[in-house]
């Protein structure tokens, strides 16, 4: 098991990239922010929170959730864009979710950083949190590693029939695209998913 604090107290993190995931501010730019309804939305796994500051500036409440404590830490020495804020504890863990619910969930480089065998308890995270209408919306990394080599990771490999099995009993798939925008390296490696709580 990967031991995250551990990575970011030595600085071994190379998904941290210095700015937003050019998929969210591409998803921002296309669709505004009508999606992501009127109550809080979730960021788990958010490292030192690029993306959290890009949601809050557009006016968005979010809470940038992760279980790596130097991370928050860093997360939390930044500058303020707006009504962020943020929080250490494992989004897998049923005791942190209790009595939360937010409107939205942003996904980036969460799914594909935990164990496949995790996945299950990822979606069943997503649909306890998220509310009835609201969204899971995010950019799945399908394709880091060869695809012919198993269990290389983290990351992890998807793919899009996974995605979409993993999450039908609790949600609708709305939207989705490959993104015009990525972070060097991940050009046609990333697919945005917009997934409706039912």
């Amino acid at each position: 098991m990967t031991d995250w604090n551990s990575r970011y107290e030595i600085g071994d993190t190379p998904w941290e990239k210095g700015r937003p995931a050019p998929p969210l501010l591409e998803i921002l730019e296309r669709l505004g922010t009508d999606i992501w309804g009127d109550g809080r939305v979730l960021v788990p796994g958010c490292g030192t929170g690029h993306d959290v500051r890009a949601l809050a500036a557009t006016g968005l409440p979010p809470l940038g959730l992760d279980l790596a404590e130097r991370a928050v830490e860093l997360a939390k020495s930044h500058e303020p864009a707006g009504a962020e804020d943020y929080a250490l504890g494992d989004f897998l863990d049923p005791a942190w979710r209790e009595g939360k619910t937010f409107s939205a969930l942003w996904e980036h480089t969460c799914y594909c950083a935990i164990h496949p065998t995790c996945r299950p308890d990822y979606a069943q995270a997503c649909a306890d949190l998220i509310v009835p209408g609201g969204c899971l919306i995010g950019v799945f990394f399908l394709t880091p590693n060869d695809p012919d080599e198993e269990n290389q990771g983290p990351p992890f490999n998807s793919t899009i029939p996974e995605l979409d099995e993993r999450f039908a009993p609790w949600f609708e798939r709305e939207h989705a695209w490959i993104p015009e925008n990525a972070y060097p390296g991940r050009e046609g490696k990333e697919w945005i998913a917009i997934y409706r709580r039912k």
